[in-house]
């Protein structure tokens, strides 16, 4: 599927990278980890959307990586 000649494929990656710069806006940093999540989330069906594995295979693990990460964080007890 294309629209306006960039394919599905591209454009999840477009909007995987829009939310990672979105994320880096928010003050909040308990929204600042769910928007950069999302990214994450979008990058790695990015990733696997590529024609090969050879190519996604990096972009899966680094976001899958930081996907734990911001869990992690998240999930931690708060130090009060």
């Amino acid at each position: 599927m294309e629209l306006f000649g960039i394919t599905g494929t591209e454009y999840v990656g477009y909007l995987a990278s829009f939310m990672v710069l979105l994320s880096f806006t928010m003050k909040d940093v308990k929204k600042l980890r769910l928007v950069n999540m999302l990214g994450c989330l979008l990058f790695i069906a990015y990733g696997f959307l590529m024609p090969s594995l050879r190519i996604g295979l990096p972009i899966i693990i680094a976001n899958f990586a930081i996907l734990v990460l911001n869990i992690y964080y998240l999930l931690r007890p708060s130090k009060q």
